[in-house]
């Protein structure tokens, strides 16, 4: 992939992003306060006689709703099967839950056990102490080691 086709998909990452979560969340408020107001409000006198401007029913309808939707929030954290699903739909679908991910991971640590594993494999085959069950396994694991680290995945992402 270009460099260039990467920065357009990271552009467009952010401008979703923003517009999601911002942007669309700042009109969406303001719509619905406007229209509550303007049409619900403004048609029923005795509610016109509690808000007979739009300010005052805004900074209530805020003080009400903020604390509402943090609650709202929380349950569905805390409480809701609703987020567990969301993470587990999104670790099901991170590719980087089946490969290694850039840095560290691929250029240090998994290096380190695959020598690590290929050394005890020598130590134990001097010492006569490995069965050709457990070579097969360890030969198993270095090759799992060694796809990782050319940049291969193994195991399959679930998706759907």
């Amino acid at each position: 992939m270009s460099r260039f086709v990467a920065y357009i998909g990271r552009l467009w990452y952010y401008f979703r992003t923003g517009y999601a979560i911002y942007l669309t969340f700042l009109l969406g408020y303001g719509s619905t306060l406007v229209t509550v107001y303007y049409l619900a409000i403004k048609n029923v006198p005795q509610l016109l006689d509690i808000f007979p401007k739009f300010w005052p029913f805004a900074i209530l309808a805020t003080a009400i709703g903020v604390p509402m939707a943090v609650g709202l929030g929380w349950v569905h954290m805390k409480r809701s099967v609703g987020y567990t699903s969301e993470v587990d739909i999104g670790v099901e679908a991170n590719p980087y839950n089946y490969k290694l991910m850039p840095g560290y991971w691929r250029e240090a640590f998994t290096p380190l056990y695959l020598e690590l594993l290929v050394q005890q494999k020598k130590m134990m085959q001097a010492q006569g102490m490995l069965s050709e069950e457990d070579k097969t396994r360890i030969e198993d694991l270095e090759g799992r080691l060694r796809l990782l680290i050319a940049g291969g995945m193994t195991g399959k992402p679930r998706r759907g």
